[in-house]
């Protein structure tokens, strides 16, 4: 891995201070392949995800597009996230942390504690993530938590 230089280190750190956590899905397609998809020219996509650009409904840049929170509520997604804490057996761990690499989360963390892994997933696909969780064998409890809105601060 390259190593960073200290105005790119100085660059990246202003950068991280100034932005904020969203919700977006990145998309790495080639335009041909996406509009072959649609059945439609690459001149009529190109139009279509200047609109989505304009309207904030998406991001673009070489080699990909990424579906912005604002997108994600055009959709009736919510970008609010559910968060389900886990209890392992202790035996089951490798088998268990295995599976759950298997249903389509947004992130996966081991933590220490009471609880041994909290999941981050899509409000909108809790049931069927708990129901994947209950048929994994050497899960001994899930605790879901479903979000209400951000807590947001100027800062």
């Amino acid at each position: 891995m390259e190593a960073l230089t200290k105005r790119s280190v100085q660059l990246l750190k202003l950068l991280y201070e100034k932005g904020k956590l969203t919700s977006l899905y990145s998309v790495h397609i080639k335009q041909s392949d996406l509009a072959k998809e649609l059945g439609i020219s690459r001149q009529a996509l190109n139009l279509h995800l200047k609109k989505l650009r304009n309207l904030n409904y998406i991001r673009t840049g070489r080699g990909f597009i990424d579906v912005t929170e604002k997108g994600l509520n055009a959709l009736g997604f919510s970008s609010t996230p559910a968060f389900i804490f886990i209890k392992v057996s202790p035996t089951k761990r490798s088998e268990v942390y295995g599976r759950i690499k298997e249903i389509k989360i947004q992130k996966a963390f081991r933590v220490t504690g009471d609880i041994d892994a909290i999941l981050i997933v899509e409000r909108d696909r809790l049931n069927e993530v708990l129901r994947k969780l209950s048929e994994i064998e050497g899960i001994k409890d899930t605790r879901s938590y479903v979000t209400i809105e951000p807590i947001t601060w100027e800062g």
